[in-house]
Protein backbone atom coordinates (compact mmCIF):
# COMPACT_ATOMS: atom_id res chain seq x y z
CA UNK A 1 0.00 0.00 0.00
CA UNK A 2 2.97 2.17 1.07
CA UNK A 3 4.56 1.38 -2.62
CA UNK A 4 1.12 2.29 -4.05
CA UNK A 5 0.77 5.59 -2.54
CA UNK A 6 4.53 6.19 -3.10
CA UNK A 7 3.79 6.00 -6.94
CA UNK A 8 0.99 7.45 -7.11
CA UNK A 9 2.44 10.91 -5.42
CA UNK A 10 5.41 10.52 -7.89
CA UNK A 11 3.32 10.84 -11.10
CA UNK A 12 0.59 13.06 -9.73
CA UNK A 13 3.02 15.41 -7.74
CA UNK A 14 3.75 18.03 -10.79
CA UNK A 15 4.19 22.24 -10.11
CA UNK A 16 1.07 23.84 -10.24
CA UNK A 17 2.19 27.96 -10.31
CA UNK A 18 5.66 29.86 -11.20
CA UNK A 19 6.61 32.98 -9.17
CA UNK A 20 8.92 35.12 -10.92
CA UNK A 21 12.33 33.82 -9.02
CA UNK A 22 11.57 30.68 -10.99
CA UNK A 23 14.06 30.42 -13.97
CA UNK A 24 12.59 28.01 -16.88
CA UNK A 25 15.75 29.02 -19.13
CA UNK A 26 18.85 27.11 -17.11
CA UNK A 27 18.80 23.13 -18.30
CA UNK A 28 21.44 21.46 -17.17
CA UNK A 29 22.17 18.83 -19.99
CA UNK A 30 23.25 21.52 -22.18
CA UNK A 31 26.13 22.62 -19.38
CA UNK A 32 27.63 19.47 -19.00
CA UNK A 33 30.21 18.21 -21.60
CA UNK A 34 29.50 14.32 -21.16
CA UNK A 35 27.84 11.45 -23.25
CA UNK A 36 24.36 10.69 -21.81
CA UNK A 37 21.30 9.01 -22.77
CA UNK A 38 17.85 10.23 -21.73
CA UNK A 39 15.15 8.81 -19.60
CA UNK A 40 12.15 9.51 -17.35
CA UNK A 41 11.79 9.70 -13.74
CA UNK A 42 8.31 10.49 -11.89
CA UNK A 43 7.73 12.71 -15.37
CA UNK A 44 10.75 14.67 -15.36
CA UNK A 45 13.59 14.61 -18.19
CA UNK A 46 16.66 12.10 -16.36
CA UNK A 47 20.24 12.44 -18.00
CA UNK A 48 22.18 8.97 -17.19
CA UNK A 49 26.26 8.92 -17.97
CA UNK A 50 29.02 7.54 -16.14
CA UNK A 51 32.01 9.26 -14.17
CA UNK A 52 35.17 6.97 -13.74
CA UNK A 53 32.84 3.87 -15.03
CA UNK A 54 30.07 4.54 -12.43
CA UNK A 55 26.73 5.22 -13.55
CA UNK A 56 25.33 8.96 -12.44
CA UNK A 57 22.06 10.16 -13.08
CA UNK A 58 20.79 13.61 -12.39
CA UNK A 59 17.17 14.88 -12.71
CA UNK A 60 15.85 18.06 -14.17
CA UNK A 61 12.80 19.50 -12.72
CA UNK A 62 10.77 21.48 -15.30
CA UNK A 63 11.79 24.87 -14.23
CA UNK A 64 14.56 26.17 -11.76
CA UNK A 65 13.92 27.54 -8.51
CA UNK A 66 16.19 30.70 -7.87
CA UNK A 67 19.41 29.35 -6.27
CA UNK A 68 19.60 26.18 -8.26
CA UNK A 69 19.23 24.21 -5.90
CA UNK A 70 19.66 20.44 -5.81
CA UNK A 71 19.39 16.90 -3.92
CA UNK A 72 21.63 14.20 -3.84
CA UNK A 73 20.75 10.76 -3.38
CA UNK A 74 23.32 8.80 -1.53
CA UNK A 75 21.83 5.16 -2.39
CA UNK A 76 18.93 3.20 -3.46
CA UNK A 77 18.52 4.72 -6.43
CA UNK A 78 14.32 5.92 -6.82
CA UNK A 79 13.63 3.42 -3.99
CA UNK A 80 10.39 5.28 -2.23
CA UNK A 81 10.73 8.39 -4.43
CA UNK A 82 8.16 11.19 -3.19
CA UNK A 83 10.67 12.97 -1.65
CA UNK A 84 12.67 13.26 -5.04
CA UNK A 85 9.13 14.09 -6.69
CA UNK A 86 8.11 16.93 -4.24
CA UNK A 87 10.89 18.08 -4.50
CA UNK A 88 11.51 18.07 -8.41
CA UNK A 89 8.29 19.89 -8.49
CA UNK A 90 9.22 23.04 -6.33
CA UNK A 91 12.47 23.69 -8.56
CA UNK A 92 14.89 21.11 -7.16
CA UNK A 93 17.13 19.20 -9.09
CA UNK A 94 17.71 15.47 -8.35
CA UNK A 95 21.01 13.66 -8.77
CA UNK A 96 22.32 10.34 -8.13
CA UNK A 97 26.38 8.94 -8.26
CA UNK A 98 26.44 5.22 -8.02
CA UNK A 99 29.50 4.07 -5.16
CA UNK A 100 28.16 1.36 -4.26
CA UNK A 101 29.61 -0.86 -2.23
CA UNK A 102 32.51 1.20 -1.02
CA UNK A 103 30.73 2.34 2.19
CA UNK A 104 31.78 5.68 2.28
CA UNK A 105 35.53 5.28 2.03
CA UNK A 106 38.17 7.67 0.78
CA UNK A 107 37.66 6.34 -2.88
CA UNK A 108 33.55 6.95 -3.19
CA UNK A 109 34.49 10.56 -1.35
CA UNK A 110 36.67 10.88 -4.11
CA UNK A 111 34.65 9.73 -6.70
CA UNK A 112 31.99 12.21 -4.94
CA UNK A 113 34.27 15.11 -4.89
CA UNK A 114 34.57 14.61 -9.18
CA UNK A 115 30.60 14.54 -8.94
CA UNK A 116 29.88 17.67 -7.15
CA UNK A 117 32.66 19.62 -9.11
CA UNK A 118 31.42 18.52 -12.48
CA UNK A 119 27.36 19.41 -11.23
CA UNK A 120 28.13 22.72 -9.46
CA UNK A 121 30.63 23.94 -12.42
CA UNK A 122 27.03 23.10 -14.62
CA UNK A 123 25.53 25.59 -12.51
CA UNK A 124 23.63 23.97 -9.43
CA UNK A 125 24.56 25.28 -6.33
CA UNK A 126 27.43 25.62 -3.72
CA UNK A 127 25.58 23.64 -1.24
CA UNK A 128 23.62 20.51 -2.04
CA UNK A 129 21.16 18.66 0.26
CA UNK A 130 22.19 15.15 0.86
CA UNK A 131 19.42 12.45 1.14
CA UNK A 132 20.41 8.92 2.94
CA UNK A 133 18.49 5.96 3.05
CA UNK A 134 20.02 2.84 5.16
CA UNK A 135 23.79 2.41 4.49
CA UNK A 136 23.30 5.48 2.48
CA UNK A 137 23.75 7.62 5.51
CA UNK A 138 27.55 6.34 5.95
CA UNK A 139 27.80 7.92 1.93
CA UNK A 140 25.97 10.76 2.69
CA UNK A 141 27.70 12.46 6.61
CA UNK A 142 31.26 10.87 5.47
CA UNK A 143 31.07 12.64 2.33
CA UNK A 144 29.37 15.68 4.26
CA UNK A 145 32.81 15.01 6.94
CA UNK A 146 35.37 16.31 4.35
CA UNK A 147 33.06 18.81 2.51
CA UNK A 148 31.17 20.57 5.50
CA UNK A 149 30.78 24.08 3.80
CA UNK A 150 29.38 22.46 0.70
CA UNK A 151 26.28 20.92 2.69
CA UNK A 152 22.81 22.68 2.88
CA UNK A 153 21.10 19.81 5.11
CA UNK A 154 21.23 16.55 5.49
CA UNK A 155 18.29 14.32 5.33
CA UNK A 156 18.73 10.43 6.26
CA UNK A 157 16.06 7.87 6.74
CA UNK A 158 16.95 4.67 9.65
CA UNK A 159 20.78 5.50 8.07
CA UNK A 160 23.66 3.11 9.64
CA UNK A 161 26.14 5.41 11.50
CA UNK A 162 28.35 2.85 12.80
CA UNK A 163 29.62 -0.03 10.52
CA UNK A 164 30.85 -2.04 13.16
CA UNK A 165 27.05 -2.58 14.11
CA UNK A 166 25.99 -2.82 10.79
CA UNK A 167 27.17 -4.79 8.27
CA UNK A 168 29.93 -5.45 11.14
CA UNK A 169 27.01 -7.21 13.59
CA UNK A 170 29.95 -6.10 16.54
CA UNK A 171 26.63 -4.95 18.85
CA UNK A 172 23.06 -6.49 19.35
CA UNK A 173 22.15 -6.24 15.83
CA UNK A 174 22.38 -9.14 13.05
CA UNK A 175 24.81 -7.37 10.77
CA UNK A 176 25.55 -8.74 7.77
CA UNK A 177 28.58 -11.38 7.23
CA UNK A 178 29.10 -10.57 3.29
CA UNK A 179 29.04 -6.97 3.55
CA UNK A 180 31.16 -6.67 6.43
CA UNK A 181 33.34 -8.89 4.05
CA UNK A 182 33.21 -5.62 1.44
CA UNK A 183 33.54 -3.38 4.41
CA UNK A 184 37.12 -4.99 5.69
CA UNK A 185 38.04 -4.64 1.83
CA UNK A 186 37.33 -1.15 1.64
CA UNK A 187 39.20 0.08 5.03
CA UNK A 188 41.74 -2.74 4.60
CA UNK A 189 40.94 -4.00 8.19
CA UNK A 190 43.45 -6.86 7.72
CA UNK A 191 43.13 -8.14 11.55
CA UNK A 192 40.62 -8.60 13.77
CA UNK A 193 42.57 -6.09 15.99
CA UNK A 194 41.84 -3.59 12.68
CA UNK A 195 37.88 -4.19 12.97
CA UNK A 196 37.52 -3.27 16.34
CA UNK A 197 39.84 -0.22 16.36
CA UNK A 198 37.83 1.33 12.93
CA UNK A 199 36.97 4.78 13.08
CA UNK A 200 35.73 5.09 9.78
CA UNK A 201 31.66 5.64 10.64
CA UNK A 202 29.91 9.12 11.18
CA UNK A 203 29.60 8.23 14.33
CA UNK A 204 33.11 8.58 14.85
CA UNK A 205 33.14 11.73 12.95
CA UNK A 206 30.78 14.30 14.85
CA UNK A 207 33.26 17.11 15.44
CA UNK A 208 33.88 17.36 11.22
CA UNK A 209 30.33 16.89 10.76
CA UNK A 210 29.11 19.60 12.79
CA UNK A 211 31.51 22.13 11.58
CA UNK A 212 29.02 23.05 8.28
CA UNK A 213 26.50 24.15 10.76
CA UNK A 214 23.73 22.99 8.69
CA UNK A 215 20.68 21.38 10.23
CA UNK A 216 19.97 17.22 9.74
CA UNK A 217 16.72 15.44 10.08
CA UNK A 218 16.75 11.83 10.54
CA UNK A 219 13.76 9.40 10.19
CA UNK A 220 13.61 6.69 12.99
CA UNK A 221 12.12 3.69 13.06
CA UNK A 222 12.29 2.75 16.57
CA UNK A 223 11.32 -1.15 15.94
CA UNK A 224 14.75 -1.83 13.32
CA UNK A 225 15.71 -4.61 13.51
CA UNK A 226 18.49 -4.63 10.88
CA UNK A 227 20.10 -0.80 12.13
CA UNK A 228 19.39 -1.03 16.11
CA UNK A 229 18.57 2.61 16.83
CA UNK A 230 20.96 2.23 20.17
CA UNK A 231 23.68 1.91 18.46
CA UNK A 232 23.32 4.31 15.05
CA UNK A 233 20.50 7.66 15.26
CA UNK A 234 20.51 7.05 19.47
CA UNK A 235 23.79 7.83 20.18
CA UNK A 236 24.50 9.80 17.47
CA UNK A 237 22.11 12.10 18.20
CA UNK A 238 23.15 12.26 21.54
CA UNK A 239 26.56 13.28 20.59
CA UNK A 240 25.86 16.30 17.52
CA UNK A 241 23.29 17.70 20.53
CA UNK A 242 26.35 17.73 22.99
CA UNK A 243 28.57 18.95 20.18
CA UNK A 244 26.74 21.81 19.86
CA UNK A 245 25.11 20.60 15.88
CA UNK A 246 21.77 20.46 14.78
CA UNK A 247 19.59 17.56 14.57
CA UNK A 248 15.83 16.67 14.26
CA UNK A 249 14.91 13.02 15.34
CA UNK A 250 11.06 11.89 13.46
CA UNK A 251 10.31 8.56 15.80
CA UNK A 252 8.49 6.08 13.99
CA UNK A 253 7.15 3.68 17.35
CA UNK A 254 6.63 0.08 15.99
CA UNK A 255 7.94 0.63 12.50
CA UNK A 256 11.10 -1.64 11.08
CA UNK A 257 13.76 -0.77 8.99
CA UNK A 258 11.38 -0.93 5.98
CA UNK A 259 9.44 1.12 4.79
CA UNK A 260 11.48 4.15 4.57
CA UNK A 261 10.11 7.85 4.27
CA UNK A 262 6.53 8.65 4.56
CA UNK A 263 3.54 7.98 2.02
CA UNK A 264 3.08 11.81 2.02
CA UNK A 265 6.92 13.34 2.47
CA UNK A 266 5.79 16.51 3.64
CA UNK A 267 7.67 16.71 6.50
CA UNK A 268 11.19 15.72 4.45
CA UNK A 269 10.22 18.41 1.95
CA UNK A 270 9.34 21.01 4.16
CA UNK A 271 12.64 20.66 6.06
CA UNK A 272 15.00 20.69 2.94
CA UNK A 273 13.40 23.60 1.42
CA UNK A 274 13.78 25.09 4.44
CA UNK A 275 17.12 24.61 4.89
CA UNK A 276 17.69 26.23 1.42
CA UNK A 277 16.23 28.70 2.14
CA UNK A 278 17.56 30.01 5.59
CA UNK A 279 21.12 29.02 4.23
Amino acid sequence: MVLFLAVIYCISNMPRSRAQQQDTTFHISKKLSITATHSNFCGFECINFKLKDRECKVVSPKWTAEGHPWVWRARFWGHEPQADSALLAKGFHVAYCDASELFGNQEAINLWNNFYQLLHHAGLAKKVALEGLSRGGVYAYNWAAQNPNKISCVYVDNPVLDLKSWPGGKGNGPGSPSDWELVKKDYNLSSVANELNFRGSPIDKIKQIIAGHYPMLHLLADADEVVPPEENTLPFEKAIKAAGGQITVIHKPGFKHHPHSFPDPKPIVDFIVEAYRLD
